[in-house]
């Protein structure tokens, strides 16, 4: 395996760092792969619900595609919650930041919150206030992250809904992870890093 002749960054060549470059393409380019594989592993995740988390997410975006929603928002929905596994108080924000260079601010946004927004449906059985979602009421993105949690989110736990396979996202999870890193075109990186 070639290696970078530093142990220090500081001390680091031009060779080192185009080295390190190629490599970091090469790993980019596999993102698809590691996002599918970690799909996959919410197989095989937190029970207690008659879906699993994988089923979940498929549910939770075949829901959104059957509802009219844009690519990008299907991918959201795909996984709002992938960080379950790896950050289960912090899962949204988790999600949020895999997506956040290859989709427009509202769907970050959205990810990034649905877990506060979904406490609508059970906070008042811990004793919380159900309506926290309400501070951003203001927020640009406030009703699709409703819309979000109402139509899809909340609802995908259904095991007899007819929910799509991991493979027919694939093709999705493909094309838009090929996309350019925070590609102008698609991301405003003020507004994403700002929101």
């Amino acid at each position: 395996m070639e290696t970078v002749s530093f142990r220090q960054m500081k001390d680091g060549t031009k060779a080192d760092y185009e080295l390190l470059g190629r490599l970091e393409q090469q790993f980019i380019d596999e993102l698809p792969d590691r996002i599918l594989g970690a799909l996959k592993a919410l197989d095989d995740t937190l029970s207690g619900y008659q879906v699993t988390r994988l089923e979940h997410s498929l549910q939770t975006a075949t829901r959104a595609e059957a509802d009219g929603a844009d690519e990008e928002m299907v991918l959201g929905a795909l996984l709002h919650d992938l960080g379950d596994d790896l950050a289960p108080e912090n899962h949204s924000r988790y999600a949020a930041s895999i997506i956040q260079p290859y989709v427009r601010p509202e769907v970050t946004w959205v990810v990034e919150h649905h877990g506060l927004f979904q406490k609508v449906y059970f906070a008042h059985h811990f004793g919380e206030d159900p309506n926290q979602r309400d501070i951003y009421r203001d927020h640009p993105y406030y009703d699709s992250c409703v819309r979000f949690c109402e139509r899809w989110d909340q609802a995908a736990f259904d095991p007899d809904y007819p929910t799509q396979p991991l493979e027919y996202f694939e093709p999705l999870v493909r094309r838009m992870f090929a996309r350019e890193a925070f590609d102008p075109a698609v991301v405003n990186r003020t507004e994403a890093l700002a929101a």
